[in-house]
């Protein structure tokens, strides 16, 4: 091609370069829309508009983010994206959970590097060091977070120790309090003795263990069957440490029960001959193997009701233990493993307080917080109970029932902060009960007035509710709001008094929480109350009631939000976490849930399925891939993938969501390139003076508007990522474009074909860019600019554009189909003609189709060779295909002969025609030869030449 040929053709020009820079191009983003204050813009623009609230879950303030974070949190953007551009007012507030157990602990590290004791340091002192740290984590995270793309309100966030959030924190405490659903009360609650706290379901993590495991028997003293007279049951248990608590026996009311008498035993058996032992009947064969027994006889069977009213004695009776032990019917009691009896220490297990507590049966104090049995425990005393099993086992041996003994390893709960093991342990806490005012079935009832996604979370939750014991919402530590409660010294009794909550919710907001250690009790007590009667109890409430009370401090009492929000949206951890104890306080003070939906995502899993998690130490940072590639790839990652179920991350994974960047970013560019000086004036405003494959293009981005609403409606947007993705590349870049670009390069300016392309052009990016902002919100808005450079406003504040009715034309769809399917044969024989080396380009092609006469009458009307961009189609409408010719088994009656095109080159457009030369101008076809008589064409040539 001349030169001069080469300055008339309209090749792409856009300052939107193919190499994203991501690392360097977003920062500068930022600052546009720090200086722009772009989250402010956006609400004066949508103050009269519906809002939309999804109320941020706070994260922990204590440490760099994750990937787990930024999964989270740009899923939220996404969704406050997209229904701001859906013509919303989505204010997002972000917050941190700023008290608890990890802060805490960080501090006391540090006091135990400097050999110093924490429980003498000033408790004010310490807390203010508490509240030092987690302000400095707050504003690394903030930083890390808004490096994301994450648009909120980072200005003005909430955190849970604010002195507001504080004092009303305390006063939904207070709430439970005087309506009498908060008790004092013991029981056996998760315990870490590394902590030397309580702790909540949440915070526990379970890991394998290895524990002693023993089979003991339990001589029966009266029997309710005459064939139990002088025999033992036997029971199993993995932690042998329980046994000084031991107060029952449970067995399955329906299990079926054998009692045998032992005839041979193995050398080193513990099992006499003669004895007799009652065991579940599906457990028997495994109580023989353990035990040793070689030889038994059955003598009785028993159904397990047939056990009630059974009295055994405790296996240290006459040491100390000197009580009976009943048989007692236990639901949980199963015939999986063990014995088929349970020993019940109703100060060491749920389900045996409860049994215990149905039954009457006391509920002894056997361990302090520091995991050593306290002095009243006979044999024990100060033992430690994770060292103690030697000692048991030796006395269980020494008064003749020790039946057994073995290892195990089973999954354990451990303290995700220690990593340490807990223990069930009973101890004075204060508790929110669930049946009093008829909490659980309060909640189970919003549990079904709200929408869940995806909806079979709704009975994760719903089943954690309804086998939930009451809510401990105490804990023995010191950075946290105070439990500010006044318990009667006599009585024990919590004082309830209005008066006295108001005023230190009042003393709160003004000093914080510190002021329940430093204000006198006269100061809240008031001239009612004599505080030589009361005590302050010292407790602080845990930080899961904090984080559930947000909906109080945050959706109510702002006035750019709403109560309930309109979203919750967590991991599936939060279903015992933060959805949870929402719930539970929102119904208790409520009477519903402080949310109308809640969404749910997977966990992070690395490329081979396993978790990723900060316990484990593997839990990488966003920065390290915003570094690398760009925050834009890890956004599309999370849109791109399934993330109501768990979702893998790695290197792999992150190389695909670049190359999908890529293929978007191309797509942008492109159109960016072709639209180079468009103006109003070209574009063509009737659809309908279209030509048809322009129409068709139209009708797509109709499908596509209802594809993206419907995937924003339903919280799924990886169902829009794919339809996006797939209409970028097989619709424009491989189909549409592809067809496009001689017309768009090489008809003249007037060209009524041209100005009908980039009309549609115009149309596809305006929808493109809009539909990718919440997604991409870099790169929409970099694409925005370079289209609009004058712009003081941003993509972000535009809403997505309107699809005319019109524009949707099924018939016109299906005839596109039909087309579609033939030129990819076409394509095909194409590719086969290039690789025997008939050909390279396509142009250098002609084409003999066979078809039959019904899709004949569908391609009637087009350029074909356009459509097939070759230099000229001969069609042969019913006529038999040579048997050379080429074929493609799913499209049936289509076939296709290549053959070299005649004629000469065209030095411009570059097709192969007749009549190139003999139109005026040498090497040029008379297409060309037009264009350049009527000189419309670029001046010069472009600068970037796309």
């Amino acid at each position: 091609m001349s030169a001069d040929y080469k300055s008339t053709v309209f090749l792409p020009k856009t300052s939107f370069p193919m190499k994203a820079g991501l690392p360097q191009k977003e920062p500068e983003l930022l600052a546009r829309w720090e200086a722009m204050d772009l989250y402010t813009r956006l609400r004066h623009q949508s103050r009269d508009r519906e809002r939309f609230v999804l109320h941020d879950g706070p994260p922990y303030a204590n440490a760099h983010l994750h990937n787990g974070h930024a999964l989270n949190k740009i899923l939220k953007d996404v969704i406050n994206r997209f229904q701001q551009m859906s013509g919303k007012d989505a204010n997002y507030v972000p917050g941190w959970d700023c008290h608890g157990l990890p802060i805490e602990w960080k501090i006391e590290e540090e006091y135990r590097k400097k050999g110093q004791n924490k429980d003498q340091v000033d408790i004010v002192d310490f807390r203010r060091e508490c509240r030092a740290f987690a302000e400095h984590w707050i504003d690394i995270q903030r930083e890390e977070f808004k490096r994301l793309g994450v648009l909120g309100d980072w200005k003005d966030p909430y955190i849970t120790m604010s002195f507001a959030a504080e004092s009303r924190i305390l006063r939904e405490m207070g709430r439970f309090l005087m309506d009498g659903s908060l008790y004092r009360g013991a029981r056996p609650v998760l315990w870490s003795v590394a902590e030397k706290t309580a702790l909540a379901d949440a915070e526990v993590e379970y890991h394998d263990l290895t524990s002693t495991t023993i089979w003991i028997r339990f001589p029966v003293i009266a029997p309710s069957q005459p064939a139990l007279e002088g025999a033992s049951v036997v029971i199993w248990t993995t932690t042998p440490w329980t046994m000084p608590g031991n107060r029952a026996v449970a067995y399955g009311e329906d299990m079926d029960y054998v009692l045998f008498r032992v005839d041979e035993v193995a050398e080193g058996s513990l099992a006499v001959p003669g004895e007799r032992l009652v065991v579940g009947r599906k457990l028997l064969e495994d109580v023989l193997k353990q035990a040793g027994i070689t030889a038994h006889t059955e003598e009785a069977s028993f159904r397990g009701r047939d056990l009630a009213g059974t009295v055994a004695r405790h296996p240290w009776r006459g040491r100390g233990y000197d009580f009976d032990v009943p048989l007692l019917a236990g639901s949980f009691v199963t015939d999986d493993s063990g014995t088929g009896f349970v020993h019940i220490a109703p100060g060491h297990g749920e389900d045996d307080y409860v049994l215990g507590r149905a039954n009457g049966l006391p509920v002894p104090d056997t361990v302090d917080g520091s995991g050593n049995y306290v002095d009243s425990v006979p044999l024990f005393a100060g033992r430690n109970v994770f060292k103690v099993a030697p000692e048991i086992l030796e006395a269980m041996r020494e008064v003749g029932a020790l039946l057994a003994h073995g290892t195990l390893v089973h999954s354990y709960p451990h303290s995700w902060r220690s990593k340490a093991p807990l223990i069930f342990r009973n101890t004075p806490q204060w508790f929110i009960s669930m049946e009093t005012l008829g909490l659980r079935d309060k909640a189970l009832e919003a549990i079904d007035a709200t929408r869940w996604v995806p909806e079979r979370s709704k009975n994760r939750i719903r089943s954690m509710v309804e086998a939930r014991p009451d809510w401990c919402i105490s804990r023995q530590r010191m950075w946290g709001v105070p439990l500010a409660i006044f318990l009667h010294k006599e009585t024990l009794e919590p004082l309830r008094d209005q008066g006295v909550i108001d005023r230190i919710a009042e003393a709160f907001e003004k000093e914080g929480g510190d002021a329940w250690f430093t204000g006198d009790p006269k100061r809240f007590l008031g001239p009612e109350h004599d505080p030589d009667l009361y005590e302050p109890v010292r407790d602080i409430i845990e930080v899961w009631f904090d984080s559930g009370s947000t909906h109080a401090f945050v959706l109510e009492q702002r006035d750019d939000l709403k109560w309930p929000a309109d979203l919750y949206l967590e991991g599936s951890d939060q279903h015992r976490g933060w959805f949870h104890t929402s719930l539970l306080e929102a119904v208790g003070t409520r009477g519903r849930a402080p949310y109308d939906a809640v969404l749910t995502h997977g966990f992070l899993l690395d490329e081979k399925g396993e978790k990723f998690s900060k316990s484990k130490g593997n839990a990488e940072s966003p920065q390290k891939a915003v570094d690398s590639v760009g925050a834009d790839v890890l956004r599309l990652w999370v849109v791109s993938s399934d993330y109501m179920n768990d979702i893998r991350y790695g290197p792999e994974i992150l190389k695909q969501a670049t190359e999908s960047y890529r293929r978007l970013r191309n797509t942008l560019r492109f159109l960016l390139g072709a639209l180079d000086g468009f103006t109003a004036e070209e574009r063509i405003a009737n659809p309908d003076a279209l030509p048809e494959l322009e129409r068709w293009v139209l009708h797509r981005l109709s499908e596509l508007d209802e594809t993206v609403r419907r995937s924003g409606a339903a919280l799924d947007f990886h169902e829009a990522f794919q339809e996006l993705q797939s209409f970028c590349t097989l619709d424009l870049s491989a189909f549409y474009l592809d067809i496009r670009k001689d017309v768009l390069y090489c008809d003249g300016v007037d060209s009524a074909r041209r100005r009908a392309c980039r009309t549609v052009m115009d149309r596809v990016f305006h929808h493109l860019v809009s539909w990718l902002a919440p997604f991409v919100c870099f790169t929409a808005e970099e694409a925005w600019l370079a289209r609009h450079p004058e712009t003081d406003g941003s993509i972000h504040m535009e809403t997505f554009p309107e699809v005319p009715e019109g524009w949707r034309n099924e018939a016109l769809a299906g005839r596109w189909e039909a087309i579609r399917r033939v030129r990819r044969v076409v394509t095909g024989a194409l590719e086969r003609a290039r690789a025997d080396r008939m050909i390279g380009s396509s142009l250098q092609a002609r084409v003999d189709l066979y078809l039959p006469q019904t899709l004949a009458d569908g391609l009637q009307g087009l350029d074909l060779a356009d459509l097939f961009i070759v230099s000229g189609v001969a069609l042969h409408e019913g006529a038999a295909a040579p048997g050379e010719a080429f074929r493609l088994e799913d499209v049936e009656g289509v076939a296709v002969v290549v053959e070299v095109a005649p004629g000469e080159k065209c030095e411009r457009c570059w097709k192969v025609l007749p009549d190139v030369g003999t139109n005026g101008y040498d090497g040029l076809c008379g297409r060309c030869s037009d264009v350049i008589a009527s000189g419309s064409y670029p001046a010069s040539a472009p600068a970037d030449g796309g």
